[in-house]
Formats: C-alpha cells, sequence, structure tokens
C-alpha cells in the first residue's frame, strides 16, 4: 500500500465498492452494512512491547471516506492468527501469544490462540452468538483500554452527565472512553424497552435521527469534536449503546434470551446503522462502564452479576471481564479486558479497485 493515508482510503474506498447511494456495495467486496465494510493493515513492529501494528479502517458506505479513529475488536481477532499465518511472527505449536500495536488508539492488545504445524489453528468447539458454527478460541486482553481516544477513562470526570440535546432536551448519560468512546442512554428515556431488534428500532420514524443527535452531542461534551458539523462528519465515533435491565427477548436467530441469561441488556449504533450483535471495543466499554458506580450501565446492572458480564444483544449474549479499580488517589483506571472470538482465512487473492479520483474512468489493483 502507498504511504499516503488519502490514497489507501482511495484504493480501499474502490476495493469495498463505496461509496453507493444504495448501502448495497454491489460494486465491491462491502456487504452494505458497517460490520462487513472493514479493513485491516497489518506490518511487522518496531516496538519493543509489540510484534505487529495494525491499523484499522472504518470504510464508510454512502460516503467517499474512511474513518481511521476507532478500533474493532472483531477485526483485532484475525490480527494474530494472519500475524503467524503470513510469517509476521514466529510461533511455535501450542499457545502462542501475539502483541498487537493499534495504531488507531495507540494501545497494545494481547491476542492468545492455538498453533498447529505453524499455522493458526482454525477448528474448534468455541461458539460466538450470531456466527453459524464453531472454531478454535482467539483470546483478546486489550491493556490498559482507558481513554482510548480522549485521553480519559471519563472524558467530563464523571460517571453520569445531562446532555442537552437539540430536539430532545435534556437527557442523562454516561460518557465513557474505554477501547472506543461511547454514549450510554437508558432505552426507556426513548420510549423503548432495550429488546427491539435492530429492524424494528430502524423502522421507527425519527428513531435514528434522535439517536445520531445524541450522538452528536456527547462527542461535543467528551472533547472528541467541537462542533455539531464535525460531530456529523465523524461517523463511527463515539458510538451511541442503548441499555436496559436484562429481560426476556428474541435473537435475530428466532432464538430467545431469557432474563435469567443476562446482566444488561445492550443494542447500539454504529456507523448511522443499528448495530445486528455488538461492536467488541463497544461491548468492552460497556462492561468497564457496568463496573463505574454512579453510571447508567451500572445502574441498569443485575444485582447478581459475577465477575464476568453477560450482554444481551440481537444475536445473542456475549460474556467479557474487565478488571476495573481506583487508584490511591481514587480515580478510576482499568488494567486490562478480555474476551473470546473465532477468526479464520475466507479467501486470498486480488481485489481489483475502481479509483475514482485516479483518472476517469478507470480500475487498477
Amino acid at each position: 500500500l502507498p504511504e499516503s493515508q488519502e490514497a489507501r482510503a482511495a484504493i480501499l474506498l474502490g476495493a469495498m465498492g463505496s461509496p453507493d447511494p444504495a448501502s448495497r456495495q454491489l460494486d465491491g467486496m462491502g456487504g452494505g452494512v458497517s460490520s462487513l465494510s472493514k479493513a485491516a493493515i497489518v506490518a511487522r513492529s518496531a516496538r519493543p512491547d509489540a510484534d505487529v501494528d495494525f491499523t484499522f479502517a472504518q470504510v464508510l458506505i454512502g460516503e467517499a471516506r474512511v474513518d481511521w479513529k476507532p478500533n474493532c475488536g472483531n477485526i483485532s481477532a484475525a490480527i494474530g492468527p494472519f500475524a503467524v499465518d503470513e510469517g509476521l511472527v514466529d510461533a511455535r505449536d501450542g499457545e502462542t501469544l501475539v502483541r498487537i500495536f493499534n495504531t488507531n488508539t495507540s494501545k497494545i492488545i494481547h491476542a492468545r490462540f492455538p498453533v498447529h504445524d505453524g499455522r493458526a489453528l482454525v477448528d474448534g468447539d468455541l461458539e460466538i452468538p450470531g456466527v453459524a458454527g464453531t472454531g478454535a478460541p482467539v483470546r483478546l486482553e486489550f491493556l490498559s483500554p482507558g481513554g482510548a481516544v480522549t485521553g480519559h477513562l471519563l472524558p467530563t470526570g464523571r460517571e453520569a452527565d445531562l446532555l442537552d440535546v437539540p430536539g430532545i432536551g435534556k437527557l442523562a448519560a454516561s460518557l465513557v472512553d474505554a477501547a472506543n468512546p461511547t454514549v450510554f442512554v437508558r432505552a426507556t428515556e426513548l420510549g423503548l424497552a432495550g429488546t427491539e431488534l435492530p429492524d424494528a428500532l430502524e423502522a421507527q420514524p425519527g428513531l435514528l435521527a434522535s439517536l445520531q443527535a445524541i450522538r452528536r452531542a456527547g462527542s461535543i461534551a467528551m472533547g472528541i469534536t467541537a462542533t455539531e458539523a464535525e460531530a456529523a462528519r465523524s461517523a463511527a465515533l463515539p458510538y451511541l449503546a442503548l441499555v436496559a435491565p436484562p429481560a426476556a427477548a428474541r435473537t435475530l436467530s428466532g432464538g430467545t434470551v431469557s432474563e435469567s441469561d443476562a446482566d444488561l441488556t445492550v443494542r447500539v449504533l454504529a456507523s448511522g446503522q443499528i448495530h445486528r450483535a455488538l461492536p467488541l471495543t463497544v461491548s468492552l466499554c460497556t462492561a468497564i462502564a457496568a463496573r463505574l458506580p454512579g453510571s447508567i450501565p451500572a445502574f441498569m446492572l443485575h444485582a447478581a452479576a459475577g465477575d464476568k458480564l453477560r450482554l444481551a444483544m440481537p444475536s445473542g449474549v456475549l460474556t467479557l471481564a474487565a478488571d476495573v479499580a481506583q487508584d490511591a488517589d481514587g480515580a478510576w483506571e482499568v488494567r486490562s479486558g478480555a474476551f473470546y472470538r473465532t477468526a479464520r482465512r475466507l479467501f486470498e487473492g486480488r481485489v481489483w479497485a475502481r479509483l475514482a479520483d485516479a483518472g476517469a474512468p478507470g480500475v487498477g489493483h
């Protein structure tokens, strides 16, 4: 890839098929939803605490733009196995540790996964909600994930704030920055149960516009952007999470989640769409926020929640662990957050990208 970020963005946009006003990305490799319009750039690292550097790219669907600010937990899960299979790191059979430096957030991630005959093991019995089949486990541990974008776990210094949202009014919110910054609000504040499936939420007149207005207000309050216009241009950050107590709900696959299956119910706005599961970085931020007394997620948390938190989402239940404590001065700090995913290589080869800004009409690779 070229060194220029602008040139890289042009290639990724052409490869994915963006921008597409119909949001289908038929003229590219994208899948028409935010979770299927992403890329990872990986190289050997010169840092003493990392084996590889990883840059995440969120390729917008309806706009000719790539967002380089956030990180992605699902894509992070593939970096370690990819690095081993590409020979970027040495690996012995058995459990391998790959230390990953995410350039977007300047944070370290440890990936642990099994290796056999010098390649990452694919087959296993770990099942991930919303993903068909099973695979070998990849344990991801985000080290010191607090302040990934703003430099502060609590950008306003408070566990809960009152946002003044244009068109809505004053709204209680928790603004937390861990792995990725997230604005947390009660689902009931918007007349929702919190258990609705994504299509039902997106079909509600005016709801997405209201969620975007809240997200923009949170962005300004967190110091991520300075104006509404700037906040509107930042499509991915911050994320917006609607939280509710655990409750019986249907899943996208037609199954059910009972009240006893989870500790918290979450729905997330990601890049303008209601996420069909949960972005893993937002899941991690949610688990961390739920450990902060006085925050909205902590208030909604089931009283019997244990060390591992179970988050109910549209595709099922996701389990995470977060190590949160107070330092000697009483300030909250996050030592780490961990979860498991699966990953496998789907294909390899050439992608032909239409480079709209490189001379018309042209196709390059």
